[in-house]
């Protein structure tokens, strides 16, 4: 094992947003040499005031971070540096196919200032194969090296849960590959001087890719499973958090409540394997079924809002409903591939007087929503009677607490 030093590497962190603002902040407060790169000028100005609207990371590590390294839109700025993590989104297409146009330009940008010895490690989830057969390419063409011998790849999928903050990057194992060992060499050891939970090296770089997706598909097939025993268990007139509370008894019971699948992972990352695995002349049926489930949850839901207010006898023709929370979970601000939308374009489609409230996304964030007609309120709506709990925030449970109105919740059933 060869011995490293800190100040060997030049780190430029591509990407400063979810993933790359808390790894860039962790690598900057165990020493590193860090340039944070991103070609959102507005984000970068908000940073540099010490200002993160995602509130990942604490205000004294933002400042520490923004004290100690350069923040920039400049490619100059980086042509200096040896290792590159790219952190960019890799979202899905209208068709629900893999969108790997972030990926391939941050693999162009980077190529066109790529030196010998470099590494370029990337950590956002795609396929297996994506590092290895379209990244690679991009990065040989552009800076006319070749792979494994004037430059190497890594991959480390993100295991960033935003708005957790407990179970933060530095407590989380993570998985490293490398596409030699000399550079697994050094991949490890960056991640193993900031990652207190250790590292996981994985043999190979489309092994590391798999798990990630994997991760999150056990997820989505789990809560498909949930979801669709709520369904029944509501059929049956059982209360099915009642019958989770009961089946957790036992150590070995995978403890999972219904819900809206939605956000950057969980409800993105299955389609990517199976884009993969149509590719490859394989049909993932439990898969595809666990998207169906999830993806269609939101009419069932409205479907059920429906029954409560006629059993209420509740004029939805002319009672205001409030919908609360808006981000895709509990005590997040993060609103990326919410499923809330869904159920209030279904309120607008119904002609329902609708209106939303959620304390702790901000209200730029939810402009979109009021183009089109809906109602949002900054202040608790306490002079309102019917409320669609959608995202069980602390300040909302708060509130609910206290009010007397009626309150739909699908979870409590």
């Amino acid at each position: 094992m060869k011995t490293f030093k800190k100040n060997d590497f030049k780190i430029c962190v591509v990407g400063m947003g979810y993933v790359g603002l808390p790894l860039a902040a962790r690598l900057v407060f165990k020493n590193f040499n860090v340039i944070g790169f991103d070609i959102n000028e507005e984000r970068l100005k908000e940073l540099q005031k010490n200002n993160d609207i995602n509130n990942d990371i604490s205000s004294e590590l933002l400042e520490v971070f923004t004290k100690d390294s350069l923040l920039t839109s400049d490619v100059q700025d980086i042509k200096e540096c040896n290792i590159f993590i790219i952190t960019v989104p890799t979202p899905i297409n209208s068709d629900k196919t893999p969108d790997l146009s972030p990926i391939i330009d941050a693999s162009n940008l980077i190529g066109s200032i790529l030196k010998e010895g470099s590494i370029v490690i990337y950590e956002s989830t795609v396929y297996p194969g994506v590092t290895d057969e379209i990244c690679t390419p991009v990065l040989e063409k552009r800076s006319q090296l070749t792979h494994n011998i004037n430059f190497s790849t890594g991959y480390s999928p993100e295991r960033i849960v935003p708005g957790d903050k407990k179970n933060t990057i530095e407590k989380i194992t993570k998985v490293v590959s490398a596409s030699n060992s000399d550079a697994l060499e050094i991949i490890s050891f960056i991640y193993s001087s900031i990652i207190d939970a250790g590292i996981h090296i994985a043999p190979s770089i489309k092994v590391a890719e798999a798990a990630k997706v994997t991760e999150n598909i056990q997820r989505d097939v789990n809560i498909a499973l949930i979801n669709e025993m709520h369904k029944l268990y509501k059929s049956l007139e059982i209360d099915t958090l009642e019958v989770i509370e009961a089946a957790s008894t036992k150590w070995n019971f995978m403890k999972m409540t219904p819900g809206l699948v939605g956000g950057h992972c969980i409800s993105i990352d299955p389609y990517y394997l199976m884009h993969k695995s149509q590719l490859s002349g394989f049909n993932p049926k439990l898969m595809n079924t666990a998207r169906t489930i999830n993806d269609t949850m939101s009419e069932w839901v409205f479907e059920e809002f429906l029954k409560y207010a006629n059993d209420l006898n509740l004029d939805l023709k002319t009672i205001e409903v409030c919908f609360l929370g808006y981000s895709f979970k509990e005590d997040c601000n993060d609103i990326r591939n919410t499923k809330i939308i869904d159920l209030l374009l279904l309120a607008k489609d119904h002609d329902l007087n609708i209106s939303l409230w959620d304390p702790i996304v901000s209200i730029e964030d939810l402009e979109d929503i009021k183009s089109k007609g809906i109602k949002i309120y900054k202040e608790a709506p306490e002079h309102l009677e019917l409320f669609f709990l959608c995202v069980p925030h602390t300040p909302i449970k708060k509130f609910l607490k206290s009010h007397k109105g009626y309150i739909f919740d699908y979870r409590s059933f």
